[in-house]
């Protein structure tokens, strides 16, 4: 008798968590890339280790990156956005949580696109800004793309650019978002 109730609960319990996360997309291998156009150097880095997770039912919406997966064209550069620039060591995460905010106008069960508006707070370093950007879900079966592109001014986040290299980098830096999010 034992036995068997310890079984049901366990499939009480697997079913229930199933369900749960029935309406939850998430990922390991987003992508992540900023692009800084200045005079003297266009600078751009790429990461490919984004996790993410998106409710369809609520809009919560996170994702979480690895600032030292970051890869540059040049060690140099790299070296330096994670020494002088991001201060990787001490703050090795950026994160983003949010909620989309048309949430109901997308459907989940139906393939197309759908534009998304998405709001909620931004951290890199040592600060946290609120951000309202719009991009696009790109739904097929149980798979979404999300795509967004958006601006960031260095400032906002406590990066300081020394004087001697200012000319090389942008006061603002495109960054492009795309997410492959698989149904949990």
């Amino acid at each position: 008798m034992k036995k068997i109730l310890s079984s049901l609960i366990i499939i009480l319990f697997f079913t229930g968590i199933s369900d749960v996360f029935a309406q939850n997309y998430m990922t390991r291998n987003g992508m992540i890339r900023f692009y800084s156009e200045a005079p003297l150097e266009n600078i751009e880095a790429v990461n490919r280790q984004v996790s993410s997770i998106v409710n369809s039912e609520t809009g919560e919406f996170v994702f979480r990156v690895v600032m030292r997966s970051f890869k540059f064209e040049k060690a140099l550069m790299q070296e330096h956005f994670n020494e002088n620039y991001v201060e990787s060591h001490k703050y090795p995460n950026a994160s983003f949580q949010g909620m989309i905010m048309n949430i109901n106008e997308i459907d989940f069960s139906s393939p197309g696109e759908y534009d998304v508006r998405v709001e909620g707070e931004l951290t890199i370093k040592d600060a946290t800004n609120k951000i309202s950007e719009t991009g696009i879900f790109l739904v097929n079966g149980d798979e979404i793309m999300g795509k967004c592109v958006f601006k960031v001014k260095v400032a906002d986040y406590n990066i300081k650019i020394p004087t001697a290299v200012v000319d090389n980098i942008a006061e603002e830096v495109e960054v492009t978002v795309e997410i492959p999010l698989k149904k949990m």
